[in-house]
């Protein structure tokens, strides 16, 4: 059973992945963070979060990945490693897998969601609103 002191930390752990992500994090200084062996440590993360502590990087860094790709132009390569991965090829499957879609694909799938304000401004406002206020009626 593990102690609500142990369980703080591990949350405080958990916190320090999220805020950290981008930084090289060792098994070693997570468990120390924790003031757990290494071994002790992945078993209890595994236990608390329902998934390895490595695995859980992995999502917070595909999370970033995807709220980049939706609000930035940058190159997907940029954002990669800006995420903390290393390798283009890696980050590409393991974003298609956790997602479903290529990160490419995924750009191209929220950007067709994104409207530009001006652009069809009528389309997303309820047509009994549309013919109480009318289209061509000023808001203000």
């Amino acid at each position: 059973m593990t102690s609500s002191r142990t369980v703080r930390k591990l949350c405080d752990v958990r916190d320090l992945m999220r805020d950290c992500y981008r930084e090289t994090l060792t098994l070693q200084s997570l468990s120390l963070e924790a003031e757990l062996s290494p071994w002790h440590f992945l078993r209890a993360f595994r236990d608390r979060s329902g998934e390895p502590a490595h695995q859980f990087l992995t999502h917070v860094g595909i999370d970033r990945a995807k709220d980049l790709l939706t609000i930035t132009r940058r190159p997907i390569t940029e954002i990669c490693f800006d995420v903390g991965f290393t390798s283009l090829g890696s980050f590409s499957t393991l974003f298609r897998r956790q997602v479903g879609v290529s990160p490419a694909l995924f750009r191209r799938q929220v950007r067709s969601l994104i409207t530009v304000p001006g652009r069809f401004p009528w389309s997303f406002v309820p047509i009994c609103f549309v013919h109480h206020y009318g289209a061509g009626q000023p808001v203000f």
